[in-house]
């Protein structure tokens, strides 16, 4: 980008200071305010550049932009603006006078820093942590890279790029797919590298590996091998700190070791409460002094409180594990494994830290690189080895034995047939590890049990683990069956399907390309297993928002299964009922009801007139009859559904109470309003009691109280009803969430209807504002 360049009109760029993964930071002059700023330009990618990671990479820059210009905190690197010009995304900044952290540790000679400066650090990230969690953002990439210190002394967090708003798991995890980095290896918490939930503890997790970096001059798991410093994050208690640096004050040790907790519910409870276990340690060691003889730097007295909360009582003293301990991990079959994207990751920009292997632990036992790599003299020092973390398998487990477990396995398949996933589930549990300790971890037969461990977690809602329990899997027949082999395949897709039931899409569309491909070159296109992949990928195009390449996938895997199967195979009326539904997100809607009443009666015939897939796709038509203005139609199709659905799974099953909500909306859509009330209170109610007060049904159907008074022109009564709706989404999927947005638009409409003009605009603007579209001029 040549250095003449005028951004938008107004930003002249002056001289290049900065050249990053994501794109180029330039000094810049406002010609429009006379100031100078930073102006940081996602870098042009090449015409052979992937399309999927173009695309995903300026909607992590558009998030940055969006995420950053919602704060206003002095921790945080200030937004001007943000803007898109000449196919260029540019985020103009404050212009920091300063050093990163990982600079400062460079410029030090790669030893750590003064202690004094340790702490102010602390404090200052702490308080600036305080103040984006209680927005509801949690960064996920806090490193030294991303901190800045100023000339001034004040610190500075940067770099919004992959941040999380709120709970919204749909949209990051778009950001944040296999082949794109989540974060930087040496910073990443134990949650964030097995896949779980990550919430405001995961960055209390990285500040920790900052500040143990800083003090020490080395991260936690100072390795170059990937793999090897995810495990440690994983499964291995870190040295103490005061091992690497004896000066360190006391406090040092439990406050930085707490903070690399394994678990989150181990961490500090947020930001707040580590503050003030700062504030504490420092009471308390500038009561006690300090001894002459430890060489200790005095600390400097604390700094002013930026955004500290309200006082709570004093942290429990925490107890830290002796130096000898063995990894905090549980081995053996019920070992969580690292996610399949790990394998070919790298370790990225870690900021310093002097050469040379992790050391030993203090015992000489099998400590991280000796458990999970092999000997450092070996040709392959960090490749991993499979069976290391397992104790060896007797030679000849006893037939009677293994045909016992036999027989409880396939009573363990029964109950799944049965619908028993629970009890399927405990029996496969206990098999798999029978079968670990008689056969070995890797054997096929103990990961046929895992697999139907991931089954029965994933029929019942546990998605997480499931996720977990079909990683390792698939992992191990890899590695015993080979890549290609049919069980290998049959737990990748697995793994895709419940990565796509995370809302992780985009793995979950790489998982079943891959097996799909494998598939067709291994069994054909035709095999019902390779059909099968290929409507699992049909499925997910359409949560990726690609409706065309949803709509001609699923055709093709409906003719195939038709021709394969039979056109009233129940796999066959699956794919038809994903053709229509494909149909449905093109505004098709004609063709959807066509597609989905065949369904429905072939299901009948099939499956039963009151089976669950039957009744589903009856409830779909109602939605087409719905959209195309037929509404009394489509109530009279849920009045007959709602009967239906009560007697075959009972009146406050979740689907009969949808299928009551269907019929409360199309109440309203034939301005029957007093009753479309009346039902969606009832709806409501029960949901409530079923499902919740915060649940999404519970929360749209008490969206449709508010709808419905407003039509009756009750919009006094309406009001409080939107007010909480909104408050209710702001609380469960944060403040700029689409829905939150649409809620708070939704009460200003209504302030607007009561004549409350200033009000509505005010809160137009904050809706405006967070949703990162322009903000309106006052009235």
């Amino acid at each position: 980008m040549a250095d003449t360049r005028l951004i938008q009109g107004r930003y002249q760029l002056l001289d290049l200071i900065g050249r990053g993964g994501m794109g180029e930071v330039w000094r810049a002059r406002d010609e429009s305010l006379g100031r100078q700023v930073a102006v940081k330009c996602l870098k042009p990618l090449g015409p052979r550049q992937d399309h999927s990671f173009t695309r995903i990479m300026r909607e992590r820059f558009r998030r940055e932009g969006r995420v950053a210009a919602a704060l206003q905190h002095r921790g945080v690197t200030v937004v001007h603006d943000f803007g898109e010009d000449d196919g260029v995304l540019y985020l103009v900044m404050e212009l920091l006078e300063g050093r990163n952290l990982s600079q400062l540790l460079e410029d030090n000679g790669r030893r750590p820093l003064p202690v004094r400066d340790v702490v102010d650090i602390a404090e200052q990230i702490t308080d600036a942590l305080a103040y984006t969690h209680e927005q509801g953002i949690v960064h996920r990439d806090l490193k030294p890279a991303n901190i800045m210190r100023l000339t001034d002394g004040t610190v500075k967090i940067c770099d919004f790029g992959i941040a999380r708003l709120g709970h919204d798991i749909g949209f990051t995890s778009r950001l944040t797919g296999t082949g794109v980095a989540m974060g930087t290896p040496h910073y990443m918490s134990p949650e964030q590298i097995g896949g779980g939930q990550v919430d405001h503890r995961s960055d209390l997790y990285s500040l920790g590996c900052v500040l143990y970096e800083i003090a020490t001059g080395a991260p936690p798991f100072d390795l170059e091998d990937a793999w090897s410093v995810l495990v440690g994050h994983r499964d291995t208690i870190p040295e103490p700190p005061s091992r690497r640096r004896p000066e360190l004050p006391g406090f040092f040790d439990p406050l930085i070791l707490g903070l690399l907790a394994k678990t989150p519910d181990e961490r500090p409870a947020d930001a707040g409460d580590l503050r003030r276990r700062i504030d504490a340690a420092r009471a308390g060691t500038a009561a006690r002094g300090h001894s002459a003889e430890s060489g200790a730097e005095p600390l400097p007295p604390p700094g002013p409180p930026h955004a500290r909360p309200a006082a709570f009582p004093p942290p429990a003293s925490s107890s830290l594990p002796p130096p000898s301990s063995p990894p905090a991990s549980s081995g053996g079959a019920a070992e969580a494994p690292l996610p399949a994207w790990t394998r070919g990751m790298t370790t990225g920009h870690k900021a310093v830290g002097p050469p040379g292997p992790w050391p030993a632990p203090p015992d000489g036992g099998a400590g991280l690189t000796r458990a999970w790599t092999r000997p450092s003299g070996s040709a392959a020092s960090h490749a991993p080895v499979s069976t290391a973390a397992f104790p060896p398998a007797p030679a000849a487990p006893s037939p009677d034995l293994l045909a016992v477990l036999a027989g409880r396995h396939n009573a363990g398949l029964s109950l799944g047939r049965l619908g028993r996933w629970e009890e399927a589930g405990e029996v496969h549990r206990a098999v798999a590890a029978e079968r670990a300790h008689a056969l070995g971890p890797d054997h096929p037969d103990t990961l046929g049990s895992r697999y139907e461990v991931g089954i029965s977690l994933a029929r019942t809602g546990r998605t997480a683990r499931a996720l977990r329990e079909f990683t390792q899997v698939a992992q191990g027949r890899e590695r015993v069956l080979g890549p290609d082999h049919p069980d290998t395949l049959a737990a990748r897709q697995e793994l895709g399907y419940v990565l796509g039931e995370l809302g992780r899409h985009f793995e979950a569309h790489q998982i079943f390309v891959a097996v799909l491909a494998a598939r067709e070159r291994t069994t054909g296109p035709d095999h019902p297993d390779t059909l099968r992949c290929r409507h699992n990928l049909a499925y997910n195009l359409g949560l990726l928002g690609r409706p065309e390449e949803a709509y001609a996938t699923a055709r093709q895997v409906a003719e195939g299964r038709a021709r394969v199967l039979g056109e009233a195979h129940p796999d066959t009326l699956a794919t038809r009922y994903e053709v229509a539904h494909a149909l449905g997100r093109l505004g098709r809607w004609a063709e959807a009801l066509g597609g989905y009443r065949d369904v429905a009666e072939a299901r009948a015939r099939v499956l039963g007139p009151h089976h669950p897939d039957t009744l589903a796709a009856r409830y779909e038509a109602g939605i087409c009859l719905g959209r195309l203005g037929r509404g009394a139609e489509a109530l009279e199709l849920y009045r007959a559904l709602v009967d239906d659905r009560a007697r075959a799974q009972g009146a406050l099953h979740p689907e009969t109470l949808r299928a009551r909500h269907g019929l409360g909306v199309n109440l309203g859509r034939l301005m029957r309003w007093e009753e479309a009330v009346a039902e969606a209170r009832e709806v409501c109610a029960a949901r409530e009691g079923v499902l919740g007060p915060d649940h999404p049904d519970t929360i749209v159907s008490r969206r449709e109280i508010a709808v419905g008074l407003g039509w009756l022109g009750r919009w006094s009564d309406a009001l409080p009803v939107y007010r909480r709706v909104a408050e209710d989404r702001e609380r469960v999927l944060g403040p700029a969430h689409p829905e939150t947005l649409a809620g708070r638009n939704d009460e200003a409409h209504c302030l607007e209807r009561l004549g409350r003009r200033a009000e509505a605009a005010e809160l137009y603007r904050r809706a405006a504002a967070l949703s990162g579209r322009p903000v309106p001029p006052p009235d």
